[in-house]
């Protein structure tokens, strides 16, 4: 088992994928930091250096990832809730902010909005 942050990752999982599994990282920024630290896009987590799962640890602990990227999007949605902008109040109201149908299909986009809300 490999550890990074606090999270155990199997030997056999892809680094790419086990950086996608922490909150604000998605494709792209993955991509980045194999890039940034010259990891195969295809390399597992046995397969890496001490050192530079290290790096990684360094280069994840100084981002904005998880719980103060989930306290971000709270605060902005508390914000735009303040200010009183059409979006906060479909946001407050458990509505779709983006502009979906509410004629008809409605619900998915309510349950979607109060999940993405939590956080």
């Amino acid at each position: 088992m490999v550890q990074i942050l606090g999270v155990n990752f199997h030997e056999l999982k892809l680094v790419k994928k086990a950086l996608e599994t922490f909150y604000a990282l998605g494709p792209k920024t993955s991509e980045r930091i194999l890039a940034k630290h010259y990891i195969h896009p295809r390399a597992k987590m046995g397969s890496l250096a001490p050192k530079t799962i290290t790096a990684l640890t360094a280069e994840l602990s100084t981002m904005k990832i998880e719980n103060d990227a989930r306290k971000e999007v709270q605060d902005n949605i508390q914000r735009l809730r303040d200010m009183g902008t059409y979006r906060g109040k479909r946001h407050a109201m458990n509505l779709p902010v983006r502009g979906q149908r509410t004629r008809t299909q409605i619900w998915t986009a309510r349950k979607l909005n109060k999940i993405e809300r939590r956080g």
